[in-house]
């Protein structure tokens, strides 16, 4: 059944309200296009009644700006009414290309700046709307997620203060660890895997791929990506490698300990294609790292897949491993920001997530369980039965 043609059980929570901050503009333009679609065309059973009124607009993004004082000051305007409404907020804590002046100086905007803009919009909400809930791909300070010594837990701490300005649910993506949801066990906290469009991606985009234990082996990059390398070998019916990364805990460098060497887990992967799955890509050390070890076992093309893009030391490192044929084809989402460069290189895949997130927030306003969208094996398995993958 098409979205457009869904029938909920449930009514609408409230009339819905979407706030894309400017980090996030773009994406919450192609969101607003989905859910504009599909209630066009949708007849509800009780499309009559009051609990719909509002339901079919021409946009549900609200005119919420966070305009800056001279002195790098700021506030969040919203120029319509939000009472009663469940809004959704979507925000980018990653995009660094947006400026800001401070007393005549430019200043690139950071996660700090990204995420105090998100308290913004929930500060001039005022309590009047019916629920909030918070889209945020890149959970902020996320690595930052426990301690070691003595050092500050950001990410435990921006949770608890989100609920208590009276944020309901708060949805990510691919947190770097879940368990971070201990800290708010009372509210709502989804981290969503974007499984199901990467595999979709790479089977629109590489024609001659076969998922069979023959020809294709998944990846996991360190310990710490094994959960989800684990899965998508599961969807796929491939068998599974493993890197330890062994650290030098004596030295900080860029504050963590630098990488020592890379172990390899697994069985033989000569002539095979391998699929590298891990939740981000920093500066990419770590990842051309994994895909010359592999290269050195024998491997035939490489797949790096990645829900977020950083890229913080630049392109050229991938333009070089490329060249030298240490990988074939890099995939990241669009949840974070992504340069024009990026998109227009010949390795670089996007997998657009903004459907998926349409669904998320069309579902979650009528109050409608998410548990199927969160575990997609039946769309997987139906997807690669399309491309003649079983």
């Amino acid at each position: 059944m098409s979205q457009d043609s869904k029938i909920y059980d449930k009514l609408p929570v409230g009339s819905l309200g979407l706030v894309s901050l400017e980090s996030c503009k773009s994406l919450g333009q192609k969101v607003d296009s989905y859910l504009v679609d599909w209630r066009k065309t949708r007849e509800e059973r009780n499309a009559d009644s009051l609990a719909y009124r509002g339901y079919k607009k021409d946009s549900y993004l609200l005119d919420a700006r966070c305009p800056r004082f001279g002195s790098g000051e700021a506030k969040c305007v919203i120029k319509e009414s939000v009472r009663g409404d469940d809004v959704y907020i979507m925000v980018d804590v990653c995009n660094y290309s947006l400026t800001y002046t401070v007393c005549g100086h430019e200043n690139h905007m950071s996660p700090d700046d990204h995420y105090q803009d998100l308290k913004r919009v929930i500060a001039a909400i005022s309590g009047k709307a019916r629920r909030i809930t918070v889209i945020m791909p890149f959970l902020y300070e996320s690595r930052q997620h426990k301690r070691s010594s003595r050092e500050s837990l950001d990410c435990a701490l921006a949770l608890q203060e989100l609920v208590n300005m009276g944020v309901d649910n708060i949805i990510t993506f691919d947190a770097h660890d879940p368990r971070v949801q201990n800290a708010i066990p009372l509210h709502g906290f989804e981290t969503v895997l974007p499984n199901y469009q990467f595999i979709k991606a790479l089977l629109q985009n590489v024609d001659d791929i076969k998922c069979d234990p023959e020809h294709l082996m998944v990846i996991s990059p360190d310990e710490g990506a094994t959960g989800r390398a684990i899965y998508l070998a599961t969807v796929l019916g491939v068998d599974i490698g493993m890197f330890y990364k062994r650290r030098d805990y004596s030295k900080i460098v860029d504050g963590r300990n630098p990488i020592v060497a890379h172990d390899f887990l697994g069985s033989d992967l000569a002539g095979k294609d391998a699929i590298v799955v891990d939740d981000m890509i920093s500066s990419g050390d770590s990842m051309i790292d994994v895909a010359k070890q592999l290269k050195k076992r024998g491997a035939n093309r490489i797949f790096i897949v990645s829900t977020f893009g950083l890229f913080t030391n630049g392109l050229e490192r991938f333009d070089k491993a490329f060249e030298e044929g240490l990988f074939y084809r890099l995939l990241t989402t669009n949840l974070v920001y992504q340069t024009e460069d990026l998109l227009a290189k010949e390795w670089y895949i996007n997998v657009d997530m903004s459907k998926y997130i349409a669904l998320l927030i069309d579902t979650l306003n009528h109050d409608e369980s998410i548990g199927e969208l969160l575990n997609p094996a039946d769309r997987i398995d139906k997807i690669l039965r399309k491309y003649g993958q079983k």
